[in-house]
């Protein structure tokens, strides 16, 4: 063994207190293991679409603004198809729904039903103003009855392209919840009643077909989508974890040693988490596949060098203790900067990705901490035999070196080309998502939620609170017909599939005090007329469908709703603005922004990239800080840069010809990315610089004992990375699944570029310095020297 530092002088006397007490120091890993963990059970799941926006996200704000002025928004709707037939105005189906309206009122925290049956239809009676559900005694309605019935439906603004489709042949049951929000099960508890009655209905109905959306399917769909892969992404991430840990270390105790550190660190992680008071999410659950991937290159490090220095003809303890004093600080090294990468995050608009973040930092340094506790422990105590030296990738690793050494200008421009043409083309990629798609169409929501949009509704919508200027104001006829012009602005727009303006009440109201002539469906002409017309009409609305979700309470201001299909984040945050400008330029005295949870996630993306910009440069100051002080080089510590950076654009100029749509998790790639790219830059330079300094090397002979000793580790360790990220590709939450496929790209050109890019550099700017005595990090990571 060469002269060791001081530094290597303490980690030497620590692996050889662990290996004389490894039962003690096994003991003392898993009671802190298993203290850890039981934080475990505080986590829980949340119900609430609103935890993806922090407290001050100004469209979060704004359409809680609206919601404290009218009811709350938080629905489910239950639409009805009959089987059969294209026609839903038949006796089974409108019965059906008329017992579906009559029970949702029983529903937990039901506080408003809306539906074709109980519509309160005016007309005309006499000198009166009848007003009556519209469908009454269904399985008494003839066909006469049903067509009148029809035509009412059909041609009435308020149900059109809400509450019935446009050709009739659907019906929907419009159910608003006032939930408490003190309990996380509010919401599953909502569910499953919407569900039991859906199955008693269809029991009773059989020639139905019933579909459910709304914002609670919405909220419990994020927690089932977690849950989901829960159960099936982590099996088959330690599925794949094993046997690429057994082909790579044909070592039974390697393996199950390896396997034993990383299901430490995830269920570590997941403790600290529920001690934190995190609530899981789907982008919070991806955390433990991510731990368990990058753990596991922490244990295989530690065992190659192990194996390999048994090959050589060290005892098994005086083996692993050199492993120790070799890996221990460089995969500290790599551990932090990957940590801090993930706590970058925490500058993310989002909630829910600081969780990832944060699980994310805690999961990888305990990793850290089991690798060089728990690990030299097993391996103390298990019988092990280093496997026979494998030469495939050592071979190719020479002849990459030596195309690099021969080729350096080619290679150094090519490289250079292919960066500046793949990363000139990263502003393809845009902020932008269609938010119903988050799941994949294994989860119910999304097949039900795509059937509504085409059939009768979407679940994209946007709310403006229309303010008049003075209490009783909206019955005034010029406010009322600046209401009438923006719905028919809107209508204009083949995307908008309803709208509802108080006006078209106000409408009807005057052709019925007219004897039901059709010439005076307008907006009456006198305010006053108009005021007795709006109380004369609430007086005969029945309990719990009065117009407070409609109208605030002095009458100064309306509530304006407009329905799409499923629209792009682009494609809404474009509605926003151009519905601002247009009250802007016709009725200033009203312009204010829409607002709706489908506002809200068209620009969290968007919000996420912005915060980002300053998450990071914090985070890659840190990393380089780190680097400059471990290489002991300030010019491979700048150097080390080029090699990091370049992988990103890379990745993102690659996605934004492949697909160029970044959603809200993707935003957080450049952070997470960085953390964990940076370590193949670590080892490789750590590696070149052993050979120039101690070693000392030409560079070009530097580059090749780099390739020899770290090239097969980077490559088997990259390839553990990538196959953990195509396990998290497979996500039925697909934010999580273009998450992982673009962290994937990023860790592939990583490679790439540390085995092209860096060491091409490196020969043309390392070609006059001086040989030295510093000794920068040692690392091994090679099968044998």
């Amino acid at each position: 063994m060469s002269q060791i530092s001081g530094l290597d002088r303490i980690i030497v006397a620590y692996g050889r207190w662990v290996v004389r007490h490894p039962w003690l120091t096994l003991l003392g890993a898993l009671i802190a293991t298993v203290l850890i963990t039981a934080g475990a059970r505080h986590l829980g799941f949340s119900t609430d679409y609103r935890v993806y926006f922090g407290p001050g996200n100004p469209q979060l704000v704004a359409f809680e603004e609206v919601q404290d002025v009218y009811t709350k928004n938080d629905n489910s709707l239950i639409i009805l198809a009959p089987k059969n037939t294209d026609d839903a105005f038949n006796p089974q189906t409108l019965a059906a729904a008329a017992e579906i309206t009559e029970q949702a009122w029983t529903l937990p925290f039901s506080l408003r039903v809306d539906s074709i049956t109980n519509y309160q239809h005016t007309e005309a009676e006499a000198d009166d103003l009848k007003v009556a559900d519209l469908v009454q005694n269904p399985e008494s309605l003839t066909g006469e009855a049903l067509t009148r019935i029809r035509e009412i439906a059909i041609n009435e603004p308020l149900l059109v392209g809400r509450l019935v489709s446009q050709s009739g042949h659907a019906v929907a049951v419009n159910v608003v919840h006032q939930l408490p929000m003190q309990d996380i099960t509010e919401t599953p508890e909502v569910v499953a009643a919407v569900r039991e009655l859906r199955d008693q209905i269809l029991a009773k109905y059989p020639d139905q077909e019933i579909y459910l959306t709304g914002s609670n399917f919405m909220n419990v769909s994020f927690s089932e989508a977690s849950q989901k892969d829960i159960i099936t992404l982590i099996p088959a991430m330690y599925l794949v974890i094993i046997v690429i840990t057994w082909l790579l270390l044909r070592s039974i105790s390697g393996t199950v040693t390896t396997v034993a550190v990383i299901l430490a660190s995830m269920a570590t992680a997941m403790g600290l988490a529920g001690y934190a008071g995190i609530l899981l999410s789907p982008p919070s659950v991806s955390a433990p596949i991510i731990v368990t991937t990058l753990a596991v290159a922490d244990s295989i490090h530690v065992l190659v060098s192990l194996f390999a220095n048994m090959r050589q003809g060290m005892s098994k303890h005086d083996a692993l203790v050199d492993s120790l004093r070799l890996n221990f600080m460089p995969i500290f090294l790599t551990s932090a900067t990957t940590a801090l990468g993930f706590l970058s995050i925490n500058f993310a608009d989002s909630p829910p990705l600081r969780d990832l973040g944060n699980i994310t930092a805690m999961g990888v340094m305990m990793a850290w901490l089991l690798s060089i506790t728990l690990l030299p422990a097993l391996m103390s105590i298990l019988p092990a035999t280093p496997p026979k030296a494998t030469n495939r990738l050592e071979g190719l690793m020479s002849r990459i070196a030596e195309l690099v050494v021969h080729r350096r200008k080619p290679v150094l421009w090519g490289s250079i080309a292919v960066a500046v043409v793949l990363c000139s083309l990263a502003p393809l990629n845009q902020a932008n998502e269609t938010f119903v798609h988050y799941f994949d169409k294994s989860i119910k929501f999304r097949n039900d939620t795509d059937w509504a949009a085409k059939n009768i509704t979407g679940l994209y919508t946007m709310e403006f609170n229309l303010v008049s200027g003075e209490s009783g104001g909206v019955a005034d006829p010029a406010y009322l017909q600046k209401l009438d012009e923006f719905k028919q602005w809107w209508l204009s727009d083949p995307r908008v599939k309803h709208v509802a303006s108080v006006a078209d009440i106000f409408k009807r109201l005057n052709k019925n005090m007219h004897g039901d002539d059709p010439a005076y469906y307008r907006i009456p002409d006198d305010k006053e007329l108009a005021a007795q017309y709006l109380l004369l009409y609430e007086f005969s609305l029945p309990f719990g469908l009065d117009l407070g979700n409609q109208i605030n309470i002095d009458k100064s201001a309306t509530r304006f709703f407009v329905a799409f299909e499923h629209l792009e984040a682009g494609e809404t945050r474009a509605l926003v603005e151009d519905a601002r400008q247009w009250l802007a330029e016709n009725a200033p005295e009203m312009e204010t922004l829409g607002v709706s949870p489908a506002v809200m996630f068209a620009y969290i993306a968007q919000r996420n990239i912005s915060s980002m910009f300053v998450g990071m440069p914090v985070a890659l100051i840190g990393i380089s800080l780190l680097l400059i002080l471990a290489l002991r080089n300030l010019k491979m510590g700048m150097l080390s840069l080029v090699p990091n950076l370049v992988p990103l654009g890379l990745a993102f100029g690659i996605w934004g010809v492949v697909d160029g749509k970044i959603n809200f998790t993707m935003a957080i790639v450049l952070g997470m990315t960085i953390g964990i790219v940076v370590d193949d830059t670590i080892h490789f330079l750590s590696k070149y610089l052993r050979a120039r300094n101690e070693l000392g090397k030409s560079p070009e002979d530097a580059i090749r004992y780099t390739f020899r000793t770290v090239g097969t580790a980077l490559t088997v360790t990259s390839l553990i990375l990538v196959a953990g990220f195509l396990v998290l590709a497979q996500s039925s939450f697909l934010p999580n699944a273009g998450m992982a496929q673009l962290t994937l790209i990023s860790i592939i050109c990583a490679l790439i570029a540390d085995f092209f890019l860096l060491p091409a550099l490196l020969l043309v700017v390392d070609r006059d310095r001086e040989s030295s005595s510093e000794t920068p990090l040692e690392d091994s990571h090679a099968y044998s020297h």
